[in-house]
């Protein structure tokens, strides 16, 4: 059911600019993008920007998020 995983990860793009990283949150059961955020460095605020644009996307919607699981890697970059 929506709502019930969401998972995170955070990636980096060559540019011609020079490295974008990219931090996103999904909801596993609707494949959705609720929330996503890039920057020019690898920060706390990229990822928790990302997070916090999702939780904003759902609770706009009435959605009751109580029972959310929120699952990363848990990579070196969190």
């Amino acid at each position: 059911a929506p709502d019930r995983l969401w998972v995170a990860d955070i990636t980096y793009v060559s540019t011609w600019s020079g490295w974008v990283y990219v931090a996103f949150v999904v909801d596993a059961y609707a494949r959705r993008i609720l929330g996503w955020r890039t920057g020019t460095s690898m920060s706390t605020e990229l990822v928790l920007d990302a997070l916090e644009q999702a939780i904003w996307t759902r609770q706009r919607t009435g959605a009751d998020l109580g029972s959310v699981v929120a699952h990363s890697d848990r990579g070196s970059q969190y």
